[in-house]
């Protein structure tokens, strides 16, 4: 089959072209620009078109797979239609992709990319993440019919994911414009989503979950605050390990600090006792190395330490503020700055009152812009009152060298700084404001 994806440069899409491109289909694709992961899938042999153009639209295409990006107006989208080729949205394109394979799929609000990262690493599997795993060096590999699959509730794509086992982190209500703020939508679809595999582990310790019916049988139930005991904290080259004792199965040791990563890496041991024994589990989570834009090192010296972290939900945040917390008590840095870059009026707006509790810890705050996306309503919120509290910086950019990161507004350097633990935190273009 031949398969043309419109928008794959995209973290999500790119990784399903390489997983039929790997299990034998001819693939193609096109982007606005050209990006780092373009460039890759190049390299990997997968022709890319940029700018999007409805001449890259072939007669002999068999399908044509688009992004969530993607409007009615696209020119490719267009021309697929006018030809008659059958097109397909991300997560309609799933059952075509993951239906014959045995799919460890990983669902919740937060958390899941690292538990799909810790599994796939674990189970030396294949894999399809949101987000690049250190382990492998990509948001994608190719392995057997045994998939690791972060699966996403923001529109109900992962009812289409065919989970063998179904692995839930929490079930917090996000994204909730697309289930018209219907909790018993929201919840439904979860409920949907544990009940369809023969097996489950869940997080039985989320009050979210605990409001979604499911079949006990063939289900493992993880009580974190139990279940998870001894946990301790330590430093190698500056990289944060997580050692912590899980049910009577011994002691585990994992890439990154905080409960929460225990918890993740415990879910991920607990399926991956379908497959595997115990020390073969223990032995080959060693191989996970984090992954890109969590909790992500970028720099680091005797008196700087600049950490790039995707969260861009209070829960999330305040998770990752906590590690930060842990990590400075073996570094004793000189302060903690947090640097926040919102993501999307929507998102802030509906989480203002969460947001304006997430930082308590840090030293510093900084805001930056709102990242927003085309098209999105602007809504006017008063940052510096909101806010008043942790008496914000705000800055328009970042400037990053070796050993400095700078705060800058309309052009110029408002602030230096070099030294303390810097943590950037949003899901905008900050991550590659952190990099310099």
């Amino acid at each position: 089959m031949k398969v043309h994806f419109i928008g794959i440069g995209g973290i999500g899409l790119s990784a399903l072209a390489r997983f039929l491109n790997n299990d034998g289909h001819e693939v193609c694709g096109s982007d606005m620009k050209s990006s780092p992961i373009t460039k890759e899938l190049e390299n990997e042999g997968i022709k890319v078109s940029c700018p999007q153009d409805a001449s890259n639209i072939s007669d002999d295409l068999d399908l044509v797979i688009y992004s969530a990006a993607v409007t009615d107006e696209n020119p490719e989208l267009i021309e697929s239609r006018i030809k008659q080729i059958k097109t397909l949205s991300r997560k309609e394109a799933l059952p075509i992709i993951l239906g014959d394979k045995k799919n460890y799929c990983v669902a919740g609000a937060h958390g899941k990319s690292t538990t799909t990262a810790i599994l796939a690493s674990i189970l030396n599997s294949s894999a399809l993440i949101g987000a690049i795993s250190k382990d492998f060096g990509s948001n994608f590999r190719y392995v057997n019919d045994l998939v690791a699959f972060e699966a996403d509730e923001s529109d109900a794509s992962f009812l289409l994911s065919n989970p063998y086992c179904s692995i839930v982190t929490n079930a917090e209500p996000e994204h909730m414009e697309y289930y018209n703020y219907d909790e018993n939508k929201f919840f439904g679809s979860y409920e949907k989503f544990v009940n369809m595999a023969s097996k489950r582990v869940i997080n039985a310790e989320d009050k979210h979950i605990n409001r979604i019916k499911f079949n006990t049988e063939n289900c493992v139930k993880l009580y974190p605050s139990s279940d998870i005991q001894n946990i301790t904290y330590v430093l190698k080259d500056n990289e944060p390990f997580t050692k912590f004792d899980l049910l009577d199965l011994g002691t585990f040791e994992v890439w990154g600090f905080g409960f929460h990563i225990a918890l993740d890496a415990s879910l991920a041991i607990l399926a991956a006792l379908n497959e595997l024994d115990i020390e073969t589990i223990r032995k080959n989570l060693l191989s996970y190395k984090g992954i890109k834009k969590r909790f992500d090192v970028v720099q680091a010296n005797g008196a700087l330490v600049v950490i790039d972290d995707y969260a861009h939900h209070p829960t999330e945040i305040s998770a990752t503020i906590n590690s930060v917390i842990e990590y400075d008590k073996i570094k004793k840095m000189s302060k903690k700055v947090v640097i926040w870059q919102p993501h999307k009026y929507s998102r802030t707006i509906d989480n203002l009152e969460g947001f304006k509790k997430c930082f308590e810890g840090c030293d510093e705050l900084v805001i930056l812009p709102i990242w927003t996306i085309p098209g999105e309503k602007k809504v006017e919120i008063d940052f510096e009152k909101e806010f008043k509290k942790y008496n914000p910086i705000f800055a328009h950019s970042l400037q990053t060298s070796e050993g400095r990161v700078q705060l800058i507004n309309d052009n110029k350097v408002v602030k230096t700084y070099e030294d303390g633990l810097i943590l950037g935190v949003g899901a905008g273009d900050i991550t590659y404001q952190l990099r310099h």
